[in-house]
């Protein structure tokens, strides 16, 4: 009799997000029978998860089972395929406090969720959670691969691998296929006829090759009509999903490093120290630079799932439609053996040989049988490599202070984000960080709290 694969969902009260894997997941038909077994802290949200998948089950008509539960460990006990989607501390207070203290030092942001100030905390505050999930692995899975959707993804990868090694797991993003899908938009070519290769670093990777398979199989390559139409203003055109995005800050460093970047522009924009400046709002302007737009979002999101989760708990079934996310095409690859390749988030060993070795790095990936297979990317050109290093200094040192417990190195960190230190002195960027590591309280490990707060706890 086949094995019937095991996949544990922790911080499935992520509902349209578990909602999308999950379905994805039982679409295909070697999987039709998976048990997915859900795991939140939080009750209600479980509930309407375990309402989602289940009939997303139904409608598909399968035999899955659909299992809930409030204890890590439980849901992870024999699971073959771990997916990882949680935000600790949630939009408030925490996403809040990542955007609120540091406007009082005039420093904007747009996301916050990678790099900078934001990217940092989040950091400090998530990879002792996912770090204890690897724990829990390694007791009751320890042959499961995580899939980990969390951010900031670099650095939770990084912290994964240094501090547990043999954990078999890749960061997964959809910033590779998402922007091949805009970049077919705006060509107006079908993204089927597209064939790329990209490699970088998680939100800044870099397409080394875009081209355009014509008639009689040869390919074209699209970069210069990429750069044609952005001069004669064609180029990007209005988003779909979000009017606020224009996507002129990813074109603009096309012209000037010769190659387009996976990740958005409004994430872009804080990753350089380029577009958000306090002093020049016509840079903001310019380049339609949406500040503060993760807070914009996640009101956006809370209103939108109030209406959405009235309707899936009165429907019958659900309609299912295939995501871009690659979480289903990694467990079938590896449950079927067909092969399939995808953009992975995984420790450097030697994969992109111009950066630090142990660092988080973006490349293809086979998957088959025999489970990840990192692939070697190295004709990045200098400048691409760079540009990387200056995000990877601050990933290094937050990765840093987590496996030491150096609160230091938090503050090395913010002093080498590209953004912050252009925006602010060297004891702005002390007093920020003090101030947000004492906002932030008991979200971080008691080694990171104000002095005030690890008083308080003792």
């Amino acid at each position: 009799m086949p094995h019937t694969p095991k996949i544990a969902f922790i911080g499935a009260g992520s509902t349209v997000f578990t909602k999308n894997i999950a379905g994805d997941i039982l679409q295909r038909p070697a999987l039709a029978n998976a048990h997915i077994a859900l795991m939140d802290i939080d009750p209600q949200r479980l509930e309407e998860s375990e309402i989602v998948v289940g009939k997303l089950a139904k409608t598909l008509g399968g035999t899955a089972k659909v299992t809930t539960t409030l204890d890590q460990r439980r849901a992870l006990e024999g699971a073959d395929f771990v997916v990882v989607s949680f935000q600790i501390g949630g939009y408030e207070p925490c996403t809040v406090t990542d955007f609120e203290v540091p406007k009082k030092f005039g420093l904007r942001q747009t996301i916050a969720d990678t790099l900078g100030v934001g990217g940092i905390m989040r950091g400090l505050r998530t990879v002792p959670h996912l770090w204890s999930i690897c724990e829990d692995m390694l007791e009751v899975c320890p042959n499961a691969i995580m899939l980990q959707y969390v951010n900031p993804m670099a650095i939770n990868t990084w912290a994964i691998a240094q501090k547990y090694p043999s954990i078999r797991q890749v960061g997964l993003c959809h910033s590779v296929q998402g922007t091949a899908w805009e970049l077919a938009r705006d060509l107006d070519i079908p993204v089927e006829e597209l064939r790329y290769r990209a490699g970088g670093i998680n939100h800044m990777a870099f397409y080394l090759n875009f081209e355009h398979r014509q008639k009689d199989g040869s390919y074209v390559d699209l970069y210069p009509a990429l750069k044609q139409g952005y001069r004669e203003g064609r180029f990007p055109k209005p988003s779909h999903w979000n009017p606020r995005c224009p996507n002129k800050v990813r074109y603009e460093m096309l012209m000037r490093l010769g190659h387009f970047v996976t990740e958005s522009s409004e994430h872009f924009a804080e990753y350089t120290p380029y577009f958000i400046k306090r002093d020049r709002p016509d840079l903001i302007e310019r380049f339609g630079i949406p500040l503060d737009e993760y807070p914009k979002r996640c009101v956006e999101q809370v209103e939108r799932w109030k209406s959405e989760a009235e309707e899936y708990r009165n429907a019958e079934t659900i309609e299912v439609k295939a995501s871009h996310e690659y979480a289903s095409q990694i467990v079938n690859s590896v449950v079927t053996g067909e092969p399939s390749v995808i953009y992975g988030n995984v420790a450097n060993r030697g994969f992109i040989p111009q950066l630090p070795e142990g660092c988080a790095v973006e490349v293809p990936t086979l998957v088959d049988a025999n489970g990840l297979q990192p692939t070697v990317v190295s004709d990045i050109p200098p400048q691409l490599i760079a540009l990387m290093r200056t995000n990877i200094n601050v990933q290094e040192l937050t990765v840093a202070a987590l496996m030491t417990e150096n609160r230091e190195h938090i503050h090395h960190a913010a002093m080498l984000d590209p953004h912050t230190a252009a925006e602010l002195d060297l004891d702005q960027i002390h007093d920020l960080v003090e101030d947000m590591l004492s906002a932030h309280g008991q979200w971080l490990p008691e080694w990171a709290r104000g002095p005030e707060r690890r008083l308080a706890a003792e």
